[in-house]
């Protein structure tokens, strides 16, 4: 009698509160989506499209027939596609070297490697501007310039994404077990082949999602654009800024909005497809476990060519922003920082740390709380709704971020949601960006938790929460404060949005150099990259602060 009640009594039960978990779960991300995403970007197409009452459809076949539009249209693919494998073939060594060896130096390395994603992109424009551009580094030394070139969007993209690949997929090749390899080996493949039939197919739901990160990156990429291609390139992303706030041509905005959001939701698709088919449960291990010093002239020869990447694609141009920012003597940049001058700024400049500092944090646990409920639903594999849902928290990431600003302004300004001056409003529009980086960084290391406790815990009586409590947190605590380090770094990088919301008086770090550098003089230029070089710092420390946490395979300190 007991045998039957356990056997087929629970499992209607079981199943009803699976559904019922997964859609409470999936609940408060879609309504945040809902009215922070869908609705402003709705509201600034509608604005756009709509005349007297009516949609103009017919737009975008006037806007696609533009060859000007084509050309943007063509550059911003193609170059996306090259930087996402120019940054793959560069930066998977990298993620190698970080999962596997052990040297010193390694957790500073780490954060060092980290900080160029954060920086905002007008920053990293300028300092490779001064790094290959007219008087540049390479230019005084070998007579060399690449700015108005596409080696040099090519090469900026990379500095900006060999984080993504290194955090995302070293951070799984780290914990998983090197022994499957090593039996492969046993058993007669070669180092090679153990590692395509072995690790490469465990690693692929990763690969797949930092290639998708990169790539949306680069097809929405904005300031690198805007800065080192000059007239001759530019992307989506610049001709929706130029649209909208240089044209006023609202119209046109409208329709490259809706084309960037299709073609998203298509890679989207076809990403979700392959995820699917190369999903496989994980065998997960300390990660401290599996790194060794390097063994023989290959590793090394491996660790010093990884090395002098870094330093020349990561370090050199944080160089010349630090050197830049030390050009007069006496700190007088640094200086100049803590004075007003009553021009573009309703306070002194140094006032923009604190404030991009407490809008990283309130974004941060905005976002951990949405990405996490949103890696739970996911976690719970179940037909198309979920699959749909998976693809709707990477929208932001392929939309215009200027195109999410300014429907913010447009959108929340009434009852009930009247947020325009609200101090809210740059850290939710900051959460978008964050939430994707927290579902991708949490859902591999979910999914490889074996189902089996899941399910003998719903056995035992455990909710849904306690499930997840004492089963998936344990097991997911180092990736959940790595979701939420990059969150906070990502956060404090964020400037297309925020560069539409972002108060005079409380001005945010990237919005405060993209000031700066857009008046003239050498004191301008000088404060901007005495904040950015702040900024790095701030970053540098915070990454760092994160490396220093280690957890076992079973998530414990």
């Amino acid at each position: 009698m007991d045998l039957a009640r356990t056997e087929v009594a629970p499992r209607p039960r079981k199943d009803l509160r699976g559904s019922a978990a997964r859609l409470g779960l999936m609940a408060v991300p879609v309504a945040f989506f809902g009215v922070f995403f869908a609705y402003p970007v709705a509201a600034i197409v509608a604005r756009g499209l709509k005349v007297d009452g009516v949609w103009r459809w017919g737009r975008i076949g006037d806007v696609l027939m533009q060859s000007d539009i084509r050309h943007v249209l063509w550059f911003t693919t193609w170059q996306a596609l090259v930087s996402t494998a120019l940054t793959l073939l560069i930066a998977l060594p990298g993620s190698y070297v970080f999962a596997r060896f052990d040297f010193r130096g390694k957790q500073i390395l780490r954060a060092v490697v980290t900080v160029p994603f954060v920086l905002p992109t007008v920053v990293v424009g300028t300092a490779f501007l001064a790094l290959v551009g007219r008087r540049g580094l390479l230019d005084e030394l070998w007579g060399l310039r690449l700015d108005t070139t596409v080696w040099a969007i090519l090469l900026a993209h990379v500095f900006f994404n060999y984080a993504v690949v290194v955090r995302t997929v070293g951070g799984l090749w780290a914990q998983l077990d090197p022994r499957q390899e090593e039996a492969a080996r046993m058993l007669g493949a070669s180092r090679f082949a153990a590692w395509r039939k072995v690790t490469l197919p465990a690693l692929g739901p990763a690969v797949a999602a930092a290639a998708l990160m990169v790539f949306l990156f680069t097809f929405t990429s904005f300031g690198v654009v805007q800065i080192l291609g000059g007239p001759t390139f530019s992307t989506l992303e610049v001709e929706i800024y130029r649209q909208t706030s240089e044209i006023f041509d609202l119209s046109t905005a409208a329709v490259l909005t809706i084309i960037q959001f299709a073609a998203v939701g298509a890679i989207l698709a076809v990403h979700a497809w392959t995820v699917r088919r190369r999903e496989s449960a994980l065998r997960l291990v300390d990660a401290s476990m599996t790194a060794r010093r390097p063994r023989g002239a290959g590793q090394w020869a491996l660790l010093a060519g990884v090395l002098v990447s870094i330093a020349v694609l990561l370090v050199l141009p944080l160089a010349v922003l630090v050197q830049r920012s030390l050009d007069a003597p006496g700190f007088t940049y640094y200086k100049a920082l803590t004075r007003d001058d009553g021009g573009i700024f309703l306070v002194a400049p140094i006032e923009a740390i604190g404030n991009s500092l407490r809008y990283a944090l309130a974004a941060t646990v905005i976002a951990v709380l949405i990405g996490g409920l949103a890696a739970a639903a996911l976690t719970r594999r179940a037909g198309r709704l979920v699959r749909g849902f998976d693809a709707l928290l990477m929208l932001p990431l392929g939309v215009s971020a200027v195109t999410v600003g300014f429907g913010f302004l447009i959108a929340l300004d009434e009852p009930p949601l009247n947020l325009r001056s609200s101090w809210l409003l740059v850290p939710l529009a900051q959460a978008l960006v964050g939430v994707p980086f927290v579902v991708r960084t949490m859902l591999p290391v979910l999914r490889a938790v074996d189902g089996r406790l899941r399910e003998a815990a719903a056995v035992l009586g455990a909710s849904p929460w306690r499930v997840w409590r004492e089963v998936d947190l344990p097991m997911v605590r180092r990736a959940l404060l790595v979701a939420a380090g990059f969150a906070f770094a990502v956060s404090l990088g964020e400037f297309g949005a925020t560069v539409f919301i972002a108060r005079p008086d409380n001005p945010t770090l990237p919005v405060a150099v993209a000031r700066l550098l857009g008046r003239a003089g050498d004191l301008n230029y000088g404060q901007a990259m005495a904040l950015s070089t702040i900024l790095m710092a701030v970053c540098a420390v915070a990454l760092l602060l994160l490396e220093r946490v280690r957890t076992t395979s079973t998530g414990e300190f």
